[in-house]
């Protein structure tokens, strides 16, 4: 081999010496199934992709995070072609790959119909079995401009290639790169041009490659998330590595499907959505209203413990308030319009915090008052958007169990470390118990205060997250505006991720409010603030256990505890005794005495998710005793009542599930 023709790259580890003009593929020997792309100097590249001397090579698997999305997005562009194929008139938006999945954009006349999405993915099959190849093709803007003249989305785009950024959810997957790329999709016979779409890549060798896929549902979305954009058609899939992934995922789908917190807060006689309230706007039905107050309830003896101190504020507030603070200028989008009244400006409140700055601003404070938590289930009401808003998990009116501490800077990392370990029991004893950390960092453009400011504060909550030995993952620039955050993202029981509670640190805020203390050698100096909602809302806590639990709550959250059935109306006042001894205790319990059969009336407690069922015929008034009846259909008989109390009583002291 000529020296002139040879390159040396890095191959995992390892320096190799290849011919000049080997592409990826070749330098990893990828069969284009399992390995169906290449990271070169941490770039994601082509298997086609030339290396050049000095490049690092790396594998991309397709059941990596990046081979699932490169094979999803390949499948989204197979899908637009079966789409344009089918709908000649349909103009392209943008197809990302998502999490699980992907999806495309469609300006089309009219909506999908199921119809429409089994011919779409019949051909897509087709197209797939064909085995089109992928080709990336380099393009100067003009050119690009000429190619794609006939689809005014794409042409919208190439204007903003400087922007993608701010161009669309999922743009840079086709502007995001320097340089303007169109995939062709070629014919793996003659080579001609079947379709072709402008996009970074890269993307799998050939349709072929895709292993399994489904189309599942189409909607409306607005171009580029405006409402003052037209509304295009929008159609989600999901791809996979193999059809047994699928098929898991499916089944997932299926069981979160049955998790539903609407269906269940319907099912169950929990929550409702009026109408005539407005989108996000939730009520609480008195079963609902149970479970709410019982865990405001536990949160508020637990905070107490804790030393918090309560506060109440007003939900509504002047606007310069919220100027001082600077949300304003920041936080506009998501606040309600303002309201003119006598010659002010008044904004329903989006944020306690500010005026918790007040009620610290109330009086002169002392380092002895330090550290100040101030706690308060504060309701607060933010302009959701209605493509955003779903059931109590993104809501328009919601209650956060918001506490600020204000703390020396040398209390602050003890102060931040029990918070954070406080929080953590807190969640568990809700019964979430799977955690990670996540240390949102400072947004490039929207912040207030100096860069050493703000690495202080970042650099300070990544000491106390790791202390926790807890996994941490960074999210750049997802901070607010006045300081970085630890989140405390948990996983449910099928796995899905929830971010729950927050803890922010804030220098900047008892800047802009001029917030002082007293310190011990009679200098004025600034607190600190932390900022922490541990429900984070209480509607979207709720929302969460509800699909957690299935909505078959533990017995101490459960709105209904025990339901006595009968097994004739001779029974019932033997059982309304028992009863009576239960709610002596606390317990929460009916006795069903309608004229439904007693097979009937178990069916409806289960249906209900009661925990307990205590039944009592003719042998258990005569023992003194009940049958004992669990939610998954377990039963003890001959149960003597005093256990049988016991046994729900420290199931529910010790708030377990059963």
């Amino acid at each position: 081999m000529s020296a002139a023709l040879e390159i040396r790259i890095t191959l995992a580890g390892a320096e190799r010496v290849v011919a000049a003009g080997t592409t990826a593929g070749e330098a990893l020997g990828a069969d284009g199934r399992s390995v169906i792309a290449a990271r070169i100097n941490g770039e994601l590249r082509d298997l086609a992709a030339e290396v050049a001397d000095g490049d690092v090579v790396e594998p991309v698997a397709i059941d990596s995070s990046d081979g699932r999305a490169i094979l999803r997005h390949s499948t989204a562009h197979v899908m637009a072609q079966a789409v344009q194929e089918i709908f000649p008139e349909a103009r392209l938006g943008i197809g990302p790959p998502v999490e699980n999945g992907f999806y495309y954009d469609f300006d089309v006349r009219e909506p999908f119909t199921p119809d429409d999405l089994k011919r779409i993915e019949k051909r897509m099959r087709e197209i797939v079995k064909q085995g089109q190849t992928f080709r990336r093709r380099p393009v100067g803007d003009d050119e690009a401009r000429e190619e794609l003249a006939a689809e005014p989305y794409k042409l919208e785009l190439i204007g903003l290639k400087g922007g993608a950024a701010d161009a669309a959810d999922g743009a840079n997957v086709e502007v995001g790169g320097g340089q303007l790329t169109i995939y062709d999709n070629l014919d793996p016979k003659s080579g001609e041009l079947c379709w072709k779409d402008l996009c970074r890549g890269p993307h799998l060798p050939s349709t072929r490659v895709i292993p399994a896929f489904k189309l599942m549902r189409s909607g409306g979305a607005y171009w580029r998330g405006s409402e003052k954009n037209p509304q295009l058609q929008r159609i989600y899939g999901t791809a996979w590595e193999s059809r047994e992934k699928q098929d898991e995922y499916l089944k997932f789908l299926e069981e979160a499907e049955k998790r539903d917190h609407r269906k269940l807060g319907a099912e169950l006689d929990l929550f409702s959505f009026p109408d005539e309230l407005g989108s996000g706007l939730p009520v609480f039905h008195p079963k609902g209203g149970i479970i709410r107050r019982v865990m405001e309830d536990y949160s508020r003896r637990r905070h107490e413990e804790a030393g918090y101190s309560f506060v109440n504020t007003p939900h509504i507030t002047k606007e310069n308030l919220y100027k001082i603070s600077g949300h304003l200028d920041w936080y506009a989008d998501g606040m309600f319009p303002p309201m003119e009244l006598e010659g002010a400006r008044y904004y329903l409140k989006p944020m306690n915090c500010p005026m918790h700055n007040l009620i610290f601003r109330s009086r002169g404070r002392s380092y002895r008052e330090l550290p100040l938590r101030l706690f308060e289930f504060g309701t607060v009401y933010r302009y959701e958007k209605s493509g955003v808003v779903h059931g109590l998990t993104r809501v328009r009116g919601l209650t956060q169990d918001d506490a600020h501490i204000y703390c020396t800077q040398e209390q602050m990392r003890d102060e931040l470390k029990s918070l954070l370990r406080f929080v953590l029991d807190l969640l568990r004893d809700y019964g979430l118990d799977d955690f990670y950390l996540e240390l949102s960092t400072k947004d490039p453009v929207k912040y207030v205060g100096s860069d050493e400011v703000w690495e202080e504060a970042t650099e300070t909550l990544r000491e106390v997250a790791e202390s926790e030995n807890l996994e941490l993952v960074l999210d750049p620039g997802g901070a607010a505006f006045y300081g970085p955050k630890i989140s405390v993202q948990a996983r449910d029981a099928i796995g899905r991720t929830w971010q729950m509670s927050t803890i922010q640190l804030d220098f900047n805020l008892p800047e802009l409010f001029e917030l002082e203390y007293q310190a011990a050698d009679g200098t004025r100096k600034r607190p600190v603030k932390i900022h922490r909602a541990l429900f984070g809302s209480i509607e979207r806590f709720f929302g969460v256990l509800v699909e957690h639990y299935a909505g078959a709550f533990p017995p101490w959250l459960a709105p209904v505890q025990v339901v006595g059935i009968p097994i004739a109306d001779a029974h019932v006042p033997y059982l309304q005794d028992v009863a009576k001894r239960l709610r002596e205790h606390g317990v929460r319990v009916e006795v069903d005495e309608s004229d439904d059969r007693m097979q009937k009336k178990i069916r409806n407690a289960q249906k209900a998710k009661v925990p307990y069922m205590l039944l009592a015929g003719d042998d258990d008034v005569a023992a003194g005793a009940v049958s004992f009846r669990y939610r998954n259909g377990e039963q003890k008989n001959g149960v003597p009542i005093d256990e049988a109390i016991n046994e729900i009583v420290d199931a529910v002291r010790r708030r377990i599930q059963v």
